[in-house]
């Protein structure tokens, strides 16, 4: 489990496929901390740490071909920035939200605007009505992950929302990458998903 507040980004060294797999390799600052074994989010996925080099400070994570699918890790070069999140401390604070690690779908940016020092950025995804009756979907004033950034929603339509980033996450975090057309993950609200659940089954 994930808050949605990214430690800093990493960025890609190598590129391995291996039949349906491909194996990422990456350097950050506290990549000498991992341990096999570990859950660290990559751009909101949560991966599996395979290997670890403390002489070259880089770590291995695996995705698989679901993953590559229904996230963005398959557009990843050598030498791009993910965001990274190590898992939750459980007796610390939340100061994002519930974030499982597990994407959704993807959306596309389709608008960056300034704002007198700080950014909206718009983003559009498929709108699916019956995974929208699921809880697949925005809300005003809710909370949705982008790239594992938990991030509040404005303007929430159908198929498109805002989000307002600040100087600082602009910053640390890959945001400041985007641009129109740039693919990105999305998780949407657990908790939305359960209450919509819910909601099913009592009008059954």
């Amino acid at each position: 489990m994930f808050s949605g507040i990214i430690e800093e980004f990493g960025t890609v060294t190598a590129i391995e496929k291996e039949k349906e797999n491909v194996h990422f390799t990456l350097t950050c600052s506290f990549a000498n901390e991992l341990k096999v074994d570990q859950s660290l989010s990559h751009n909101g996925v949560c991966l599996t740490v395979v290997e670890v080099d403390k002489n070259a400070r880089t770590y291995k994570v695996t995705a698989i071909k679901e993953t590559l699918l229904k996230s963005n890790l398959g557009l990843l070069e050598v030498g791009s920035k993910v965001n990274l999140e190590r898992s939750m401390i459980m007796n610390g604070r939340l100061d994002g939200h519930i974030v499982q690690g597990h994407v959704d779908q993807t959306a596309v940016c389709k608008k960056v605007e300034e704002a007198d020092g700080s950014w909206y950025y718009t983003f559009e995804y498929d709108f699916d009505v019956e995974k929208a009756r699921k809880g697949y979907m925005t809300v005003e004033k809710g909370s949705v992950t982008v790239n594992g950034v938990s991030l509040t929603v404005v303007n929430s339509k159908d198929n498109s929302f805002q989000v307002a980033i600040i100087p600082f996450t602009h910053e640390v975090t890959n945001f400041h990458t985007f641009k129109e057309g740039s693919v990105v993950n999305l998780e949407f609200d657990i908790i939305g998903k359960y209450l919509s659940k819910l909601n099913t089954y009592a009008n059954m």
